[in-house]
Protein backbone atom coordinates (compact mmCIF):
# COMPACT_ATOMS: atom_id res chain seq x y z
CA UNK A 1 0.00 0.00 0.00
CA UNK A 2 1.50 3.66 -1.35
CA UNK A 3 1.94 6.04 1.96
CA UNK A 4 -0.57 8.28 1.65
CA UNK A 5 1.97 10.74 2.99
CA UNK A 6 3.64 10.88 -0.31
CA UNK A 7 0.36 11.90 -2.21
CA UNK A 8 0.73 15.03 -3.43
CA UNK A 9 -3.14 15.25 -3.97
CA UNK A 10 -3.21 14.73 0.02
CA UNK A 11 -0.03 16.46 1.31
CA UNK A 12 -0.15 19.02 -1.81
CA UNK A 13 3.65 20.97 -1.76
CA UNK A 14 3.48 24.48 -3.86
CA UNK A 15 6.22 25.10 -5.55
CA UNK A 16 9.17 27.89 -4.96
CA UNK A 17 6.74 30.66 -6.20
CA UNK A 18 6.74 34.54 -6.09
CA UNK A 19 3.88 36.28 -4.54
CA UNK A 20 3.51 40.44 -3.98
CA UNK A 21 0.51 41.74 -1.90
CA UNK A 22 -1.57 43.91 -3.93
CA UNK A 23 -4.49 46.35 -3.59
CA UNK A 24 -7.60 46.96 -4.82
CA UNK A 25 -10.05 49.96 -3.17
CA UNK A 26 -10.03 48.08 -0.09
CA UNK A 27 -9.42 44.50 -0.36
CA UNK A 28 -6.09 43.14 -0.04
CA UNK A 29 -4.91 40.58 -2.36
CA UNK A 30 -2.11 38.26 -3.04
CA UNK A 31 -0.88 37.57 -6.44
CA UNK A 32 0.98 34.72 -7.22
CA UNK A 33 3.37 33.90 -10.26
CA UNK A 34 6.13 31.20 -11.56
CA UNK A 35 9.85 32.75 -11.40
CA UNK A 36 11.06 29.47 -13.82
CA UNK A 37 8.07 30.46 -16.75
CA UNK A 38 7.41 26.43 -16.25
CA UNK A 39 3.96 28.17 -15.64
CA UNK A 40 3.03 31.37 -17.90
CA UNK A 41 -0.11 31.70 -14.90
CA UNK A 42 -0.69 34.16 -12.65
CA UNK A 43 -2.89 33.84 -9.77
CA UNK A 44 -4.85 36.44 -7.67
CA UNK A 45 -6.34 34.98 -4.33
CA UNK A 46 -7.89 36.75 -1.35
CA UNK A 47 -5.93 36.52 2.41
CA UNK A 48 -7.77 33.84 3.88
CA UNK A 49 -6.94 31.63 0.64
CA UNK A 50 -2.94 32.47 0.74
CA UNK A 51 -3.28 31.75 4.67
CA UNK A 52 -4.52 27.93 3.54
CA UNK A 53 -1.43 27.73 0.72
CA UNK A 54 1.29 28.47 3.34
CA UNK A 55 -0.12 25.16 4.64
CA UNK A 56 0.85 23.96 0.89
CA UNK A 57 4.33 22.48 2.59
CA UNK A 58 4.11 18.25 1.79
CA UNK A 59 3.73 17.74 5.54
CA UNK A 60 0.04 18.91 6.09
CA UNK A 61 -2.44 16.59 5.24
CA UNK A 62 -6.13 18.13 3.41
CA UNK A 63 -8.08 17.47 6.75
CA UNK A 64 -5.67 19.24 8.81
CA UNK A 65 -5.58 22.16 6.50
CA UNK A 66 -8.58 22.40 6.64
CA UNK A 67 -8.78 21.87 10.96
CA UNK A 68 -6.09 25.20 10.87
CA UNK A 69 -8.15 27.30 8.44
CA UNK A 70 -11.20 26.38 11.19
CA UNK A 71 -9.17 27.33 13.95
CA UNK A 72 -8.14 30.74 11.86
CA UNK A 73 -11.08 31.39 10.90
CA UNK A 74 -13.95 29.97 13.16
CA UNK A 75 -15.69 28.96 9.90
CA UNK A 76 -15.36 25.13 7.78
CA UNK A 77 -13.37 25.45 4.34
CA UNK A 78 -15.44 22.51 2.41
CA UNK A 79 -13.38 19.37 1.11
CA UNK A 80 -14.38 19.51 -1.65
CA UNK A 81 -13.66 23.29 -2.16
CA UNK A 82 -9.89 22.51 -0.88
CA UNK A 83 -9.54 19.17 -3.71
CA UNK A 84 -11.06 21.89 -6.22
CA UNK A 85 -8.16 24.00 -5.16
CA UNK A 86 -5.74 21.49 -5.12
CA UNK A 87 -6.79 20.65 -8.61
CA UNK A 88 -6.66 24.05 -10.00
CA UNK A 89 -2.89 24.43 -8.93
CA UNK A 90 -1.61 21.36 -10.24
CA UNK A 91 -3.57 21.86 -13.41
CA UNK A 92 -1.38 25.69 -13.19
CA UNK A 93 1.83 24.07 -12.40
CA UNK A 94 1.91 25.54 -8.91
CA UNK A 95 2.38 21.87 -7.36
CA UNK A 96 5.27 19.91 -7.34
CA UNK A 97 4.38 16.71 -8.90
CA UNK A 98 4.51 14.19 -11.57
CA UNK A 99 2.82 17.06 -13.92
CA UNK A 100 5.71 19.33 -13.30
CA UNK A 101 8.58 17.16 -13.54
CA UNK A 102 7.18 15.76 -17.11
CA UNK A 103 6.81 19.81 -17.67
CA UNK A 104 10.43 20.44 -16.28
CA UNK A 105 11.49 17.27 -18.60
CA UNK A 106 9.67 18.62 -22.00
CA UNK A 107 11.13 22.55 -21.23
CA UNK A 108 14.94 20.92 -21.26
CA UNK A 109 14.20 19.19 -24.48
CA UNK A 110 13.04 22.41 -26.01
CA UNK A 111 15.69 24.44 -24.64
CA UNK A 112 18.26 21.99 -25.38
CA UNK A 113 17.30 22.07 -29.05
CA UNK A 114 17.44 25.90 -29.48
CA UNK A 115 20.45 26.93 -31.47
CA UNK A 116 20.42 29.96 -29.32
CA UNK A 117 19.15 31.57 -26.06
CA UNK A 118 16.46 34.03 -26.90
CA UNK A 119 15.91 37.78 -25.66
CA UNK A 120 13.12 36.40 -23.84
CA UNK A 121 12.63 40.37 -21.87
CA UNK A 122 13.20 42.47 -25.02
CA UNK A 123 10.09 44.69 -25.21
CA UNK A 124 9.53 44.18 -22.06
CA UNK A 125 12.14 44.77 -19.52
CA UNK A 126 13.92 47.43 -21.98
CA UNK A 127 13.45 48.26 -25.22
CA UNK A 128 12.68 45.45 -28.35
CA UNK A 129 13.78 47.54 -31.04
CA UNK A 130 18.07 47.90 -31.42
CA UNK A 131 18.10 51.83 -32.30
CA UNK A 132 15.46 52.81 -29.44
CA UNK A 133 16.97 50.04 -27.07
CA UNK A 134 21.14 51.95 -28.02
CA UNK A 135 19.22 55.77 -26.91
CA UNK A 136 17.68 53.98 -24.08
CA UNK A 137 21.33 52.78 -23.23
CA UNK A 138 22.59 56.38 -23.86
CA UNK A 139 19.72 57.94 -21.63
CA UNK A 140 21.40 55.93 -18.70
CA UNK A 141 24.71 57.30 -19.16
CA UNK A 142 23.56 60.50 -19.25
CA UNK A 143 20.50 60.57 -16.54
CA UNK A 144 20.75 62.86 -13.97
CA UNK A 145 21.15 59.57 -11.65
CA UNK A 146 24.01 58.32 -13.82
CA UNK A 147 27.60 58.49 -13.85
CA UNK A 148 28.85 61.87 -15.08
CA UNK A 149 31.46 62.60 -18.15
CA UNK A 150 34.49 62.99 -16.34
CA UNK A 151 37.03 60.52 -16.97
CA UNK A 152 37.31 57.87 -14.00
CA UNK A 153 39.92 57.80 -11.23
CA UNK A 154 40.43 54.39 -12.88
CA UNK A 155 40.33 54.58 -16.82
CA UNK A 156 42.66 52.82 -18.79
CA UNK A 157 43.59 50.12 -15.59
CA UNK A 158 43.10 46.85 -15.95
CA UNK A 159 39.03 45.65 -14.48
CA UNK A 160 38.95 42.18 -13.01
CA UNK A 161 35.11 42.89 -12.23
CA UNK A 162 32.16 44.64 -11.73
CA UNK A 163 28.93 44.46 -9.74
CA UNK A 164 25.35 45.61 -11.81
CA UNK A 165 21.78 45.25 -10.47
CA UNK A 166 19.70 42.99 -12.27
CA UNK A 167 16.31 44.72 -11.41
CA UNK A 168 14.20 46.29 -13.98
CA UNK A 169 16.46 48.84 -16.92
CA UNK A 170 13.92 51.66 -16.96
CA UNK A 171 14.21 52.32 -13.04
CA UNK A 172 17.28 50.87 -12.16
CA UNK A 173 19.44 51.47 -15.53
CA UNK A 174 21.01 54.54 -14.47
CA UNK A 175 22.74 52.63 -11.42
CA UNK A 176 23.91 49.76 -14.04
CA UNK A 177 25.55 52.49 -16.26
CA UNK A 178 27.67 53.36 -13.17
CA UNK A 179 29.65 49.92 -13.44
CA UNK A 180 29.25 49.84 -17.20
CA UNK A 181 31.12 53.53 -17.46
CA UNK A 182 33.91 51.79 -15.25
CA UNK A 183 33.83 48.89 -18.04
CA UNK A 184 33.83 50.94 -20.84
CA UNK A 185 37.04 53.27 -20.19
CA UNK A 186 39.16 50.35 -18.37
CA UNK A 187 41.51 48.04 -20.16
CA UNK A 188 39.32 44.65 -20.63
CA UNK A 189 40.16 41.36 -21.69
CA UNK A 190 37.31 39.68 -24.37
CA UNK A 191 36.53 37.38 -21.92
CA UNK A 192 33.31 37.77 -19.48
CA UNK A 193 32.50 35.25 -16.94
CA UNK A 194 28.89 36.91 -16.11
CA UNK A 195 26.97 35.07 -13.04
CA UNK A 196 23.50 35.39 -12.76
CA UNK A 197 21.31 35.05 -9.92
CA UNK A 198 19.07 32.17 -10.07
CA UNK A 199 16.01 33.28 -8.94
CA UNK A 200 14.34 30.22 -8.79
CA UNK A 201 16.77 27.91 -6.88
CA UNK A 202 19.61 25.52 -7.78
CA UNK A 203 20.12 22.22 -7.22
CA UNK A 204 23.98 21.89 -8.09
CA UNK A 205 24.48 25.69 -7.23
CA UNK A 206 25.60 26.69 -10.55
CA UNK A 207 23.96 26.52 -14.24
CA UNK A 208 25.88 26.93 -17.07
CA UNK A 209 24.82 27.27 -20.44
CA UNK A 210 26.60 26.39 -23.85
CA UNK A 211 23.85 28.32 -25.36
CA UNK A 212 25.00 32.03 -27.17
CA UNK A 213 23.00 34.40 -26.15
CA UNK A 214 20.49 36.62 -28.51
CA UNK A 215 19.38 40.85 -27.78
CA UNK A 216 18.39 43.04 -30.16
CA UNK A 217 21.70 44.52 -30.13
CA UNK A 218 22.66 40.74 -31.83
CA UNK A 219 24.32 37.83 -30.91
CA UNK A 220 26.63 37.28 -27.68
CA UNK A 221 28.81 34.21 -27.97
CA UNK A 222 29.92 32.09 -25.48
CA UNK A 223 33.70 31.12 -25.88
CA UNK A 224 33.41 27.11 -26.33
CA UNK A 225 36.86 26.65 -25.51
CA UNK A 226 36.47 27.45 -21.94
CA UNK A 227 33.27 25.30 -21.84
CA UNK A 228 35.04 22.26 -23.37
CA UNK A 229 38.13 22.22 -21.18
CA UNK A 230 35.22 23.06 -18.23
CA UNK A 231 33.28 20.24 -19.17
CA UNK A 232 36.56 17.71 -19.45
CA UNK A 233 38.25 18.71 -16.19
CA UNK A 234 34.76 17.41 -14.67
CA UNK A 235 32.23 20.02 -14.60
CA UNK A 236 29.28 18.39 -16.68
CA UNK A 237 27.28 18.30 -13.52
CA UNK A 238 26.91 22.27 -13.72
CA UNK A 239 25.37 21.69 -17.27
CA UNK A 240 22.35 19.61 -15.83
CA UNK A 241 19.98 22.86 -14.80
CA UNK A 242 20.85 24.41 -18.45
CA UNK A 243 17.22 25.08 -19.18
CA UNK A 244 17.35 27.68 -15.35
CA UNK A 245 18.86 29.91 -18.10
CA UNK A 246 15.54 30.05 -20.11
CA UNK A 247 13.50 32.37 -18.39
CA UNK A 248 15.65 34.10 -15.62
CA UNK A 249 16.47 37.46 -16.42
CA UNK A 250 19.45 38.54 -14.42
CA UNK A 251 22.12 37.62 -17.15
CA UNK A 252 19.89 39.41 -19.72
CA UNK A 253 19.69 42.03 -18.53
CA UNK A 254 23.47 42.90 -18.39
CA UNK A 255 23.70 42.38 -21.87
CA UNK A 256 22.82 45.22 -23.61
CA UNK A 257 25.01 47.31 -21.39
CA UNK A 258 28.13 44.80 -22.25
CA UNK A 259 27.59 45.00 -26.20
CA UNK A 260 27.11 48.62 -26.26
CA UNK A 261 30.08 49.31 -24.05
CA UNK A 262 32.84 46.54 -24.58
CA UNK A 263 30.94 44.99 -27.45
CA UNK A 264 30.69 48.28 -29.81
CA UNK A 265 34.68 48.31 -30.21
CA UNK A 266 35.77 44.84 -30.40
CA UNK A 267 34.75 41.02 -30.46
CA UNK A 268 33.63 39.45 -26.70
CA UNK A 269 32.77 36.31 -25.79
CA UNK A 270 31.15 35.12 -22.70
CA UNK A 271 30.59 32.60 -19.60
CA UNK A 272 27.16 32.63 -18.60
CA UNK A 273 26.59 31.42 -15.05
CA UNK A 274 23.56 31.27 -12.64
CA UNK A 275 24.13 30.96 -9.36
CA UNK A 276 22.39 29.89 -6.18
CA UNK A 277 23.37 28.74 -2.43
CA UNK A 278 23.34 30.42 0.90
CA UNK A 279 25.63 31.77 3.05
CA UNK A 280 24.84 29.47 5.62
CA UNK A 281 26.08 26.35 2.88
CA UNK A 282 29.74 28.02 3.75
CA UNK A 283 29.34 28.12 7.63
CA UNK A 284 26.97 24.99 8.43
CA UNK A 285 28.12 22.02 8.48
CA UNK A 286 25.01 20.13 7.88
CA UNK A 287 25.23 22.07 4.61
CA UNK A 288 28.73 20.44 3.76
CA UNK A 289 27.79 19.03 0.49
CA UNK A 290 26.53 22.43 -1.18
CA UNK A 291 29.87 23.87 0.32
CA UNK A 292 31.69 20.99 -1.74
CA UNK A 293 30.17 21.88 -4.82
CA UNK A 294 30.59 25.51 -4.60
CA UNK A 295 34.26 25.04 -4.05
CA UNK A 296 34.39 22.52 -7.36
CA UNK A 297 32.96 24.63 -9.65
CA UNK A 298 35.23 27.81 -8.69
CA UNK A 299 38.20 25.20 -8.77
CA UNK A 300 37.33 23.84 -11.53
CA UNK A 301 36.46 27.10 -13.88
CA UNK A 302 39.23 28.77 -12.73
CA UNK A 303 41.74 25.63 -13.48
CA UNK A 304 39.71 25.97 -17.21
CA UNK A 305 40.63 29.50 -18.05
CA UNK A 306 44.24 29.16 -16.56
CA UNK A 307 44.74 26.25 -19.42
CA UNK A 308 43.16 28.50 -21.87
CA UNK A 309 45.20 31.22 -21.05
CA UNK A 310 42.33 33.49 -21.20
CA UNK A 311 42.22 36.47 -18.83
CA UNK A 312 38.46 37.25 -17.77
CA UNK A 313 36.61 40.08 -16.63
CA UNK A 314 33.74 38.47 -13.99
CA UNK A 315 30.51 40.47 -13.73
CA UNK A 316 28.21 39.89 -10.55
CA UNK A 317 24.61 40.63 -11.61
CA UNK A 318 22.88 40.81 -8.25
CA UNK A 319 20.94 42.68 -5.88
CA UNK A 320 20.56 43.45 -1.83
CA UNK A 321 18.27 43.54 0.56
CA UNK A 322 14.57 42.80 0.09
CA UNK A 323 12.74 44.11 2.86
CA UNK A 324 8.83 44.40 3.07
CA UNK A 325 5.38 42.38 3.31
CA UNK A 326 6.26 41.40 -0.81
CA UNK A 327 9.13 39.26 0.57
CA UNK A 328 7.96 38.25 3.96
CA UNK A 329 8.27 40.91 5.99
CA UNK A 330 5.00 41.55 8.61
CA UNK A 331 4.55 45.49 7.75
CA UNK A 332 5.64 47.82 5.10
CA UNK A 333 9.45 49.39 5.97
CA UNK A 334 9.24 52.74 7.80
CA UNK A 335 11.86 55.13 6.09
CA UNK A 336 13.58 54.38 9.62
CA UNK A 337 13.49 50.54 8.94
CA UNK A 338 14.99 51.37 5.17
CA UNK A 339 17.65 53.97 6.53
CA UNK A 340 19.24 51.24 9.02
CA UNK A 341 19.01 48.40 6.14
CA UNK A 342 20.79 51.08 3.86
CA UNK A 343 23.49 51.57 6.66
CA UNK A 344 23.55 47.76 6.91
CA UNK A 345 23.76 47.33 3.04
CA UNK A 346 26.99 49.82 3.04
CA UNK A 347 28.64 48.26 6.23
CA UNK A 348 28.02 44.71 4.45
CA UNK A 349 29.64 45.76 1.32
CA UNK A 350 32.83 46.99 2.81
CA UNK A 351 33.29 43.12 3.21
CA UNK A 352 32.82 42.95 -0.33
CA UNK A 353 35.32 45.96 -1.41
CA UNK A 354 37.73 44.51 0.91
CA UNK A 355 37.34 41.42 -1.28
CA UNK A 356 36.90 38.94 1.55
CA UNK A 357 34.25 36.35 0.61
CA UNK A 358 33.88 34.40 3.65
CA UNK A 359 33.23 37.82 5.53
CA UNK A 360 30.58 38.68 3.54
CA UNK A 361 29.07 34.97 3.88
CA UNK A 362 29.84 35.31 7.91
CA UNK A 363 28.11 39.08 7.86
CA UNK A 364 24.73 37.84 6.14
CA UNK A 365 24.43 34.82 8.30
CA UNK A 366 25.05 36.57 11.59
CA UNK A 367 22.05 38.39 10.60
CA UNK A 368 20.09 35.20 9.70
CA UNK A 369 19.57 36.80 6.39
CA UNK A 370 16.59 38.88 7.51
CA UNK A 371 17.14 41.02 4.58
CA UNK A 372 17.39 38.46 1.77
CA UNK A 373 20.41 39.58 0.32
CA UNK A 374 19.41 37.54 -3.20
CA UNK A 375 22.73 38.37 -4.75
CA UNK A 376 25.19 37.05 -2.50
CA UNK A 377 26.10 33.91 -4.43
CA UNK A 378 26.65 35.97 -8.01
CA UNK A 379 28.98 38.13 -5.66
CA UNK A 380 30.42 35.53 -3.83
CA UNK A 381 31.89 33.92 -6.49
CA UNK A 382 32.84 36.65 -8.01
CA UNK A 383 34.81 37.30 -4.96
CA UNK A 384 36.72 33.58 -5.43
CA UNK A 385 37.37 34.42 -9.30
CA UNK A 386 39.35 37.30 -9.33
CA UNK A 387 42.65 38.44 -8.26
CA UNK A 388 42.50 42.71 -7.63
CA UNK A 389 43.80 44.52 -5.26
CA UNK A 390 40.72 46.80 -4.68
CA UNK A 391 36.85 47.27 -4.65
CA UNK A 392 34.78 49.92 -5.01
CA UNK A 393 30.85 50.65 -4.33
CA UNK A 394 30.56 53.58 -7.32
CA UNK A 395 26.44 53.82 -6.09
CA UNK A 396 23.57 52.57 -4.00
CA UNK A 397 20.41 52.42 -4.31
CA UNK A 398 16.89 50.96 -4.21
CA UNK A 399 13.51 50.70 -5.77
CA UNK A 400 9.78 50.20 -4.65
CA UNK A 401 8.16 47.06 -6.06
CA UNK A 402 4.29 47.39 -4.72
CA UNK A 403 1.77 49.83 -3.36
CA UNK A 404 3.29 48.15 0.19
CA UNK A 405 6.27 50.12 -0.20
CA UNK A 406 8.56 47.08 -0.19
CA UNK A 407 12.03 47.96 -1.28
CA UNK A 408 14.95 46.76 -3.21
CA UNK A 409 18.35 47.56 -2.61
CA UNK A 410 21.07 47.25 -5.26
CA UNK A 411 24.66 48.50 -6.01
CA UNK A 412 27.00 49.20 -8.60
CA UNK A 413 30.93 48.15 -7.71
CA UNK A 414 33.71 48.12 -9.53
CA UNK A 415 37.24 45.92 -8.52
CA UNK A 416 40.53 46.23 -10.12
Amino acid sequence: MADSAKDPKQFPLLRNLQFSPIKDKDEQFVLFWDPTGLSAEKLVVPLNYFYLLQHFDGEHSLDQIGAQYLKKFGEFFMPDRLEKLVADLDEKLFLEGERVEAAKRDAQTAYRLTPLRPAAFAGKSYEGDREKLKAQLEGFLSSREGPDFKPSANKGKRIKGIVAPHYELPMAGPIYAWAYKELWEAETPDLFVILGTCHAGLKNCFAVTDKDFETPLGIVPVNREVLDRFRQKGGELFFEEDSSHRNEHSIEFQLPFLQHTVGSTKPMTILPVLCAFPPACLIDPALRPAAERVGTFISLLTSAMAESGKEACVIASAELAHIGMRYGDSAPPTDFSFHRCMQTDLEMLKTVEELNGDAFAQFIHKEEDRRRISGFSAIYTLLKLIQAEKGQVLRYDRSVTDQFNSTVTYASMAFF
